[in-house]
């Protein structure tokens, strides 16, 4: 059999990351979920992003989350199918538009209102009021300008071993340009600088989606 040597330390091609970006696949329900952000005119979690949030809410056994921006349902959907039994979600997003669908979905999915929490609110007024040290995950995708506000407000939210999970990190290219100086870019950089400071998480970056920063809480 004939066999071609592979090159050490090639780059993943387009065709790899997108192999790896569709391994998963998408359950139903997240799926419409996506379809309903895509209609409304935002930008869905990406395949590889609802598979690595169910991974990560089985490997902690989740039963506390809270995320910023609800985005039609998809991000919760994913996340309740890797939560433990019992699990209850807190979602927050100042657009109600975002809400009702994500409402209607989750039912659909058979999550009863006892399960999930959508605040339509802003995050800065209402992530102070959570209760400390109580949550699994907090999963951030809200308003990029207040990326640092998010992860500050994270640090107090998880318990140990909890993790800090914010989407679009990479940000279409630009936060690993050092020249782009456009204001997500910015903030995303902060935010990122205040996670590698801290003392209270391990870290890494993995690129799939937009950029995805996974930090568990020491």
């Amino acid at each position: 059999m004939n066999s071609t040597q592979p090159q050490n330390n090639a780059v993943p091609s387009q065709q790899s990351w997108e192999f790896a970006e569709d391994y998963v696949a998408m359950p139903e329900a997240v799926r419409l979920a996506r379809d309903e952000a895509t209609l409304s005119g935002l930008t869905p979690i990406s395949p590889g992003v609802v598979a690595t949030l169910t991974v990560l809410a089985a490997t902690t056994r989740a039963k506390l989350v809270v995320e910023v921006g609800t985005a039609m349902g998809a991000s919760a959907l994913a996340l309740f199918e890797g939560m433990a039994e019992g699990g209850i979600l807190t979602s927050i997003d100042p657009e109600t538009d975002s809400q009702l669908p994500a409402r209607k979905l989750l039912t659909e999915a058979g999550y009863t209102s006892s399960k999930f929490r959508l605040i339509a609110g802003n995050p800065l007024e209402v992530l102070p009021k959570l209760n400390s040290g109580a949550y699994d995950i907090v999963f951030v995708n809200g308003d990029k300008l207040e990326y640092v506000e998010y992860v500050a407000n994270a640090e107090r939210l998880l318990r140990p071993g909890g993790l800090l999970v914010v989407n679009d990190v990479l940000w279409h290219n630009q936060v690993a340009d050092p020249e782009n100086e456009g204001d997500e870019a910015i903030i995303i950089r902060e935010a990122l600088q205040a996670v590698n400071e801290s003392d209270a998480y391990q870290q890494t970056l993995l690129p799939i989606g937009n950029g995805l920063l996974v930090a568990v809480k020491n």
